[in-house]
């Protein structure tokens, strides 16, 4: 006996409509926008006028828009990329190594994740104000930075528990090395 009821392929059906109704009401607006965005007409309304790159020309012709978009993504690279590395390396130190209060010290890299991000910027910019660090974009990718890096660690630390230390030994036992 399989375990499932008689409406089994009926309730699989229903979830699949579910789960399709979900992801339309996601990312249907967005997929028209995406549509609307290369119509020639000022609004974005039906009928459609045709395709144009009227837009995205007037976007990337704008020095100052295009020159903080640039902005924009070396500050997530940077900071992302600050932020996976702090997140890894606490989380790879908290989940192989004795250390002392540990538990404490999960409790601590993860309470910033309680707290609202704009508590924490300005927080920040009381810190930078009080010790003369001029705002720039530096101190942007700092914050940026400070916020993910709780949750860096928190996705890679859920990884790492004794189920990833029983992978490495069971690796271990087959002959891979350190």
């Amino acid at each position: 006996m399989s375990g499932r009821g008689a409406g089994g392929g009926a309730g699989r059906v229903a979830g699949i409509a579910y789960a399709a109704l979900v992801y339309a009401f996601v990312y249907l607006p967005v997929g028209v926008l995406v549509l609307f965005s290369f119509q020639g007409g000022r609004f974005p309304i039906l009928p459609f006028d045709g395709p144009s790159l009227k837009w995205y020309r007037q976007v990337l012709g704008d020095d100052d828009l295009t020159t903080a978009m640039l902005n924009s993504l070396g500050v997530a690279l940077v900071s992302s990329t600050l932020a996976v590395a702090l997140g890894f390396l606490a989380a790879w130190g908290l989940a192989r190594f004795a250390l002392p209060a540990k538990g404490l010290q999960r409790a601590l890299l993860t309470a910033p994740l309680t707290v609202s991000y704009l508590i924490i910027g300005l927080g920040l910019l009381i810190l930078f104000n009080t010790l003369g660090v001029p705002r720039s974009l530096v101190t942007i990718g700092i914050g940026h930075a400070v916020i993910n890096a709780p949750l860096c660690f928190a996705i890679v630390y859920s990884q790492m528990g004794d189920h990833q230390a029983n992978i490495e030994r069971a690796a271990s036992d087959l002959g891979a090395s350190e």
